[in-house]
């Protein structure tokens, strides 16, 4: 191993490709998904325990705090779709060029932003 390699410790100035981010917002989205199911879990459980809990959890739906996570938990879950078929259509052979595979970054985000805009629309109108 050569000791005199040049390292780069400073992290502001490291660019990652396209396709590292998308991976990694990937791997986000998963974490907060597997959140997102303890928050809708602990509602459903508290919605079924009592009449005055499901009011209660009925009110606090409408809240914007609780419409955010609403739209925050769709937002995962539509990029970790999006993300997950690029993958899958990876799997198949395609894609897998440098090219194809920064197009497909590119396609995802895009499709994503799309979907996620128009779960925002969804929850708020």
């Amino acid at each position: 191993m050569n000791k005199k390699r040049p390292v780069n410790l400073d992290i502001g100035t490291i660019q990652l490709p396209i396709t590292s981010y998308v991976s990694i917002l990937h791997r986000v989205s998963g974490v907060v998904l597997f959140a997102a199911i303890a928050v809708f879990l602990w509602v459903l459980d508290a919605s079924l325990s009592s009449e005055e809990s499901f009011n209660a959890i009925k009110e606090c739906i409408g809240s914007t705090f609780f419409q955010l996570i609403i739209w925050a938990s769709l937002a995962a879950l539509a990029y970790h779709l999006v993300a997950g078929v690029r993958h899958l259509v990876m799997d198949f052979g395609v894609g897998e060029t440098l090219e194809g595979g920064r197009l497909g970054a590119m396609i995802a985000l895009i499709a994503a932003a799309v979907l996620i805009v128009l779960a925002g629309v969804w929850v708020w109108a």
